[in-house]
């Protein structure tokens, strides 16, 4: 249910970023090309932010069970081990520069949802001792 609440609030957030882009940038800088780039980069990455609510709540539950060593791995492996290398890779090798990294975020942001639910449901967490 949580994990559900966390979607429908980070899904809202999401969507105010994607719509208001340019306006919330806006506030932060005044220079074209930079607003260019993070306008690009808010909407991106927001297209994560339903996965990415659903995946905090579940690893986040694995710390609150007792399990605190599974939570690292999956943001070991989804962020440093995943999330790093693709944007390396999406924006030098596969031509999309700075918008590789944008996407790489929002991959790694869904990544960490998929790999946290199948965690979660394999119920190991159940059997940890605190």
């Amino acid at each position: 249910m949580a994990a559900f609440y966390n979607m429908i609030f980070l899904g809202v957030v999401g969507l105010t970023f994607i719509i208001f882009a340019e306006p919330i940038v806006a506030v932060f800088t005044a220079e074209r090309e930079v607003a260019i780039f993070a306008s690009s980069c808010l909407r991106t990455i927001s297209y994560g932010f339903l996965f990415y609510a659903y995946g905090m709540v579940l690893t986040n539950a694995l710390n609150g069970a007792g399990d605190t060593w599974t939570p690292t791995w999956i943001n070991l492996g989804c962020f440093w081990c995943w999330e790093l290398p693709l944007a390396y890779v999406l924006a030098n090798y596969a031509g999309m520069g700075p918008y590789g990294v944008f996407w790489a975020a929002a991959i790694a942001f869904s990544t960490l949802a998929f790999v946290s639910a199948w965690v979660f449901m394999r119920g190991k967490w159940k059997r940890k001792m605190v």
